[in-house]
């Protein structure tokens, strides 16, 4: 039996002999690199925080002293040394999520996976120790320097701040990135910080040297130590942490487990706010994902051990490269365009575009409000910036949608990359909510593509609006093939008729973005049972194009196929634009429940939310049925 496999709850951990915690950490690295070489994972955050993860657990509490990931993306060696050692389906369905979970353990706390929470987490839970008199217990916070450039986790460090007496460990994990390097003036200062020589081995030093100095040695140790501010300022610039009443420990090398637990038990037994900072190297203890340029592994698929290579698989096209494709077309037509990523260039593909128009890409950080904001600057003073964001992350900047961009009618454009069910990045990551929460933002536009085709037109389509923001989304993974129009109906995509089969005019479909395909597979089904169907895709989602309305008049049932929640969404659009010309068809709205999903592959979700040309076949047959049925007693009835 190995060493981590002897480790099921931190109290085996504060047993093991401290000459033994360096095999450990060998161990639990070596496991989770042949287990992500499997499934894939977030391999190179983990790798990072090994020795600090033991440190945590052996210093700390847990579960009685609640530790808390931000984002969660450094958690696997936390999850082994909980008990959690089957990582054969770790962001499968039934297996380990890939972010802290309540559900796995109860030394997990927060699952959110968006960043920069945690500290808000923590000042809570602190303020309800307080108040409950729990005066023994400690909250612990770790936050990585990507996380600290969130404008939320300043506001929390400034509420944290206010009482020096709660007890609070912030653990700063510097590697000097988020998924690639940190940036901005808070990556600068923790650069100093990493660069400068510890005040406190200054202060020993000049301790160690002065009392050997006859007679005036203490007296000019104490007038040093008198200067204690000044000082550190000099040796550790611009010392913004304890600018703010906030007592600092660090630098400290983070994969010096011994010198680790020194540091958090002083902070721990300090009894007051403090924040440990701790720099550690992403990738650590396996050379391909230290040399991995783009984000030392932050994330990847499954991989050949021995060289780090990714394992081969079919060439696909994704959505993200043809986005970053027609990006690179577009700002080689127009100068004004620029581009704005929140600590995501290559995730979003945007990394193409800095290539090619260096002096036109802006990494504001992991900072989605501030993006949407300084965006509106950007298009207040002439230029088309387009803002690309996993579209879960929109969530966290729709004010700055709504009162910024949109109220001033500003000429900004979102790229929302991994819209609708992304799987098996769990439930913060499905790209569920954008569909709903912007139809409440007036004058905004927003497209949906179902192919790469219209992915590249509807982005054009986009920049060329300068009286409004615009939207464009679309999902993660390989595009779906191209699907034709077969006519046109206003402005959108008519794929398929009822009067081309023959049929009568039964059902009208409206297939939202990549359920287009679905809706056309159904139309199929329905088609070979005689029932007349016709499938329009809106590709503008928002405002609708009211040819849908004389169209629908002509049909018994609308139905609606989106892979977004079904709340608020494009069917209760559509509903919408019915009853207010007063239209009568009935709307059947078929999409995500209003729920937090678990983590499975799309297709499975999908299945399970009976988004498949087979179930909604079913459904459709039983609702064209009984429509049918109900309109041949009415006529009945009329003519009795």
């Amino acid at each position: 039996m190995t060493l981590f496999e002897s480790i099921h709850n931190p109290e085996a951990l504060k047993r093991l002999p401290a000459e033994q915690l360096p095999a450990l950490a060998q161990e639990i690295r070596t496991f989770l690199i042949e287990s992500c070489a499997q499934t894939g994972g977030h391999l190179g955050p983990s790798l990072g925080v090994v020795e600090l993860s033991i440190a945590l657990h052996r210093v700390f509490d847990s579960p009685k002293d609640p530790i808390l990931f931000d984002t969660g993306h450094q958690a696997y060696a936390h999850k082994v040394l909980t008990g959690r050692h089957d990582f054969t389906d770790l962001k499968s369905e039934g297996g380990l999520s890939g972010y802290p979970s309540r559900e796995e353990s109860e030394h997990d706390f927060i699952e959110n996976s968006h960043a920069s929470t945690a500290l808000s987490y923590a000042d809570g839970m602190a303020k309800a120790n307080e108040v409950r008199g729990l005066r023994d217990r400690t909250v612990v916070a770790v936050i990585g320097d990507g996380a600290l450039t969130g404008g939320m986790a300043w506001e929390a460090l400034n509420n944290i701040a206010e009482r020096k007496d709660r007890r609070l460990v912030i653990v700063v994990n510097d590697n000097g990135r988020s998924y690639s390097p940190t940036m901005g003036g808070l990556a600068d200062h923790l650069a100093s910080l990493r660069m400068a020589p510890g005040y406190e081995q200054a202060l020993d030093l000049a301790k160690t040297t002065l009392n050997r100095t006859p007679v005036v040695g203490q007296p000019l140790y104490e007038a040093l130590h008198g200067l204690k501010k000044g000082l550190k300022d000099a040796i550790q610039p611009q010392m913004m942490f304890e600018d703010l009443g906030l007592k600092y420990l660090g630098p400290i090398d983070g994969h010096d487990e011994p010198a680790l637990e020194k540091a958090l038990r002083r902070a721990r037994d300090f009894g007051g706010p403090v924040i440990v900072h701790v720099l550690t190297q992403k990738g650590k203890g396996y050379a391909p994902a230290e040399n991995h340029e783009e984000d030392q592994f932050h994330a990847p698929g499954p991989f050949d051990v021995a060289t780090g290579k990714a394992r081969s698989g079919p060439k696909v096209l994704k959505w993200t490269s043809v986005f970053a494709d027609t990006m690179v077309e577009i700002g080689a037509e127009r100068e004004d365009v620029v581009a704005i990523t929140a600590a995501m260039l290559h995730p979003t593909g945007l990394n193409k575009f800095a290539d090619a128009y260096p002096d036109r890409i802006f990494d504001v950080g992991i900072a989605e409000q501030h993006a949407a904001t300084a965006a509106t600057g950007m298009a207040m003073n002439g230029l088309h910036p387009v803002v690309a964001v996993y579209a879960t992350f929109l969530n966290r900047c729709f004010d700055q949608v709504l009162m910024d961009a949109a109220l001033h009618r500003q000429g900004v454009t979102f790229a929302l990359d991994r819209a609708g069910v992304t799987g098996n990045d769990g439930a913060s990551h499905n790209g569920m909510w954008d569909m709903s929460i912007l139809q409440v933002v007036p004058g905004l536009r927003l497209a949906a593509p179902r192919d790469a085709e219209r992915l590249r037109t509807l982005l054009r389509e986009a920049v060329a609006v300068e009286d409004a923001p615009t939207v464009v989304r679309y999902p993660k993974g390989a595009v779906a093939e191209e699907l034709p129009a077969v006519g046109k109906l206003g402005s959108m995509d008519l794929l398929r008729r009822a009067s081309d089969s023959g049929n009568a005019d039964d059902l009208l479909i409206v297939g939202v973005g990549t359920m287009a395909h679905v809706a056309c597979e159904t139309a199929d089904r329905l088609g070979a049972q005689g029932i007349g169907v016709t499938v329009v895709d809106p590709l503008w989602v928002k405002p609708l194009d009211e040819a849908l309305v004389a169209e629908a008049a002509r049909y018994s049932v609308v139905a609606v196929v989106e892979d977004n929640g079904r709340t608020g969404a494009v069917g209760d659009a559509v509903a919408r634009l019915l009853r207010d010309h007063d239209v009568d068809v009935p709307v059947r709205t078929f999409g995500i429940e209003q729920e937090f999903l678990s983590h499975a592959k799309r297709d499975t979700i999908l299945q399970q939310q009976g988004l498949t040309p087979q179930e909604l076949s079913r459904k459709l047959t039983e609702t064209v049925s009984r429509r049918t049925e109900a309109s041949d007693r009415a006529l009945a009835d009329e003519t009795a």
